[in-house]
């Protein structure tokens, strides 16, 4: 091993973290003046840190002790904080962490965009900062993650691969944090492991082994509406019709609520169910959502917004800087099942959706049906490619769109296909600020953006959404 190699390993003692920086990182300088960008630690904290990577200009590094920690560190909530790799920030006090996400898309718009920016809104925080999610899966393991603690007592010793039912360790494809409580989400979930963990292993039922791609049970997919309406999907990678019956059965009879019990068999290794027949053993199949009068559909293969609560406010954000009068025709782009487009309809004179995945459109259909929408219309297909100047004379040109990408943004053919539309006003949701900053630089060759509006979805992460207004120029500016 090199010398720098040794050097990148020793910890650094006396490490001032100063301030937040972004995706949940904080700042701290070495001892040579190089910026160091943190995991693990906030503000005010003195930490020991190890780098885990060194470059001439900065640094990174994960904490490795908080030696004096700030003022404002709470104490984690969650028997499984810091192994399991969600709720990164449960040491910090939720208000902190929306003034934080707020800092955050504040400096990556102004950073990267590099265009003249309205003052950003005050963040929408949530209401909810615990059991706020809809939607939670856990897997099954041959394998469970050890902790660096128990490797340690463990010295020498080989330990013996153990079963394990709950998230993925972070980075490992095939090591899983068991979970006994999550508080993520409502019950019946923690029974729904419970129940599930101490059937498996009093009848000694295999979990999937990731590295040499067998055993039986894969995943558990629920989804909690506030309806309380529940629906539960176990996955496993082969037929096995009598243990499968006795499981199913098993879980009917001791979790309360369940309103639609599925089951998939996925023999891929891959864990994505897209491609995969998902069977109704118990139940419609699907259960339902409301969001301010509208009524979604949600099958277990529908994207829907996670956290119910906020999507509510996200949408009604979206509504609002859509300016809708009841004459305008409004495209959504990347319009999934449907639901911002629906969202909005009753300000529109028309709503067309349009999506890539084919089985998202026909949810989006279905939900225009039981909402009685019929001015609403869903496509599926590449929007550059759907969007054609007869799609156009067929069907109207849009007043006003609203897109809502995937992390990554919107591609440049995307953006130049909408300055053509030259639209009279865009409203952009995002769930990443610097992928959006980017577009945003790009759309102001025809756009200026008017309003900025922030939307916390995940509390004690450091995701965060937000929502921008753009409005045509009257001349597109000359590069």
């Amino acid at each position: 091993m090199s010398r720098k190699s040794k050097n990148k390993l020793l910890p650094l003692e006396n490490i001032q973290i100063t301030a937040y920086a972004a995706e949940g990182k904080s700042i701290g300088h070495l001892p040579d003046g190089r910026v160091v960008f943190v995991e693990g630690a906030i503000p005010g904290d003195t930490a020991t840190i190890r780098l885990t990577k060194s470059k001439k200009s900065f640094a990174e590094a994960k904490t490795f002790e908080i030696t004096h920690p700030s003022p404002n560190r709470l104490e984690p909530f969650c028997q499984h904080f810091g192994i399991c790799g969600g709720c990164k920030w449960q040491m910090l006090p939720y208000p902190l962490q929306a003034q934080y996400k707020q800092q955050q898309v504040q400096d990556q718009l102004t950073r990267i965009s590099g265009i003249p920016l309205p003052e950003l809104l005050p963040i929408k925080a949530a209401s909810k900062t615990t059991e706020y999610r809809n939607k939670l899966e856990f897997t099954f393991s041959a394998t469970r993650y050890f902790t660096t603690q128990e490797l340690k007592e463990a010295g020498s010793a080989d330990l013996a691969p153990e079963p394990a039912l709950g998230f993925h360790a972070p980075g490992l494809f095939d090591k899983v944090v068991p979970i006994k409580t999550c508080y993520l989400q409502a019950d019946p979930t923690n029974q729904l492991l419970e129940v599930l963990r101490s059937y498996t292993e009093e009848h000694q039922l295999d979990y999937y082994h990731f590295r040499e791609q067998k055993g039986w049970l894969r995943n558990v997919i629920i989804r909690v509406a506030r309806s309380g309406e529940v629906m539960i999907n176990i996955v496993f990678q082969h037929e096995e019709k009598e243990a499968r019956l006795a499981l199913l059965d098993h879980v009917l009879k001791h979790v309360e609520g369940i309103t639609t019990l599925l089951y998939t068999i996925n023999p891929k290794v891959n864990d994505t169910l897209y491609d995969q027949e998902i069977i109704p053993y118990f139940g419609t199949g699907y259960i339902q959502e409301q969001l301010d009068q509208f009524k979604y559909r949600i099958s277990a293969k529908s994207f829907f917004q996670t956290n119910t609560d906020q999507a509510e406010v996200l949408y009604r954000v979206t509504r609002e800087f859509a300016g809708l009068t009841g004459n305008e025709i409004l495209y959504d782009l990347y319009c999934g099942t449907g639901s911002i487009g629906i969202f909005c309809s009753q300000g529109a004179q028309k709503v067309i959706g349009i999506e890539s995945v084919p089985v998202a459109i026909e949810d989006a259909k279905i939900n225009a049906q039981i909402n009685g929408l019929d001015h609403c219309h869903f496509f599926a297909g590449d929007v550059i490619k759907v969007c054609t100047e007869a799609f156009f004379q067929e069907h109207g040109r849009p007043d006003v769109i609203i897109t809502d990408p995937p992390r990554a943004g919107m591609h440049a053919d995307m953006i130049e296909m909408l300055l053509r539309i030259r639209a009279p006003r865009i409203v952009y949701v995002s769930c990443n600020p610097a992928t959006q900053a980017r577009d945003l630089a790009l759309l102001g060759a025809g756009y200026q953006v008017k309003a900025l509006q922030p939307v916390d979805m995940f509390p004690h992460t450091h995701h965060i959404e937000n929502v921008a207004l753009l409005e045509l120029l009257p001349h597109p500016r000359i590069a």
